[in-house]
């Protein structure tokens, strides 16, 4: 279960910290535009300190209202902005893998895809050396996605180690229009990351694995062997608990 990862927002670590320290938890930390806003040097110092038993790391960054693949050179501006701030925290860090939502919505680029891909391949390449410097790798996540080929274009793209894909099984089961298989095939050779919870297909509602609709026998199945971080994303430590059991059978 070494590789086993566990979601926390950062302005939650100071109420969970004793049961991370106690089950010596991996974790892969949440800075909202809020918690970066109000982040100080010294504050990475103290989660530094309160981390001392040397977990392996991942970090998300924010997303809401930010857009990768903007047209708008001044929203991609903000959101470049927040994400280099990420990145900047990373060099502190050293996490393994920093996670970015991909900001595609078929809907709002009017089934454009190149309209995305352009602005974002624009973004992430800007956002490469910092990524580099950090000695951690970008890991792009599905969100809003009913079909992988954005993805695995943007990966084609991009074509960079720096780089992968931070499969999401909860949104792939939200929003899928393909079967898990076409998005494996697709994606398998550049995921890097899994981030794992549940839902019965009609809300984003983070259930324990196994606990909704989600074919995770066929997930595993299919990358067996592959060197990836796995992420659980339950929203209580009693849900946390009950994922990382069933997943014993799997890792």
């Amino acid at each position: 279960m070494s590789a086993l990862h566990i979601r926390v927002p950062y302005d939650r670590l100071k109420e969970h910290i004793s049961f991370i320290r106690q089950e010596r938890l991996n974790l892969e930390i949440f800075f909202s535009a809020e918690s970066l806003d109000s982040l100080k040097p010294a504050d990475i110092s103290r989660l530094k300190a309160d981390l001392d038993y040397n977990p392996s790391l991942t970090l998300h960054a924010p997303h809401m209202d930010l857009s990768p693949g903007a047209v708008d050179a001044k929203i991609r501006g903000v959101t470049l902005e927040r994400f280099s701030h990420v990145l900047d925290i990373a060099k502190h860090l050293r996490p393994r893998n920093v996670v970015f939502h991909s900001g595609y919505e078929k809907w709002k680029y009017a089934h454009n895809v190149h309209t995305w891909l352009e602005s974002s391949l624009k973004t992430w390449r800007e956002l490469s050396e910092k990524a580099h410097e950090a000695e951690t790798k970008i890991a792009i996540e599905n969100i809003f996605e009913d079909e992988p080929d954005n993805l695995r274009l943007l990966m084609e793209e991009l074509n960079s180690e720096t780089f992968g894909i931070c499969f999401d099984t909860g949104h792939c089961n939200l929003f899928t229009t393909k079967p898990l298989s076409a998005w494996l095939e697709s994606l398998s050779p550049y995921i890097i990351e899994l981030h794992l919870h549940d839902n019965d297909g009609s809300f984003d509602s983070h259930l324990p694995v196994e606990d909704g609709t989600f074919n995770f026998s066929e997930l595993f199945e299919s990358l067996k062997g592959k060197n990836i971080v796995y992420t659980v994303e339950a929203r209580t430590p009693q849900d946390v608990m009950k994922s990382m059991e069933r997943l014993r059978k799997y890792l």
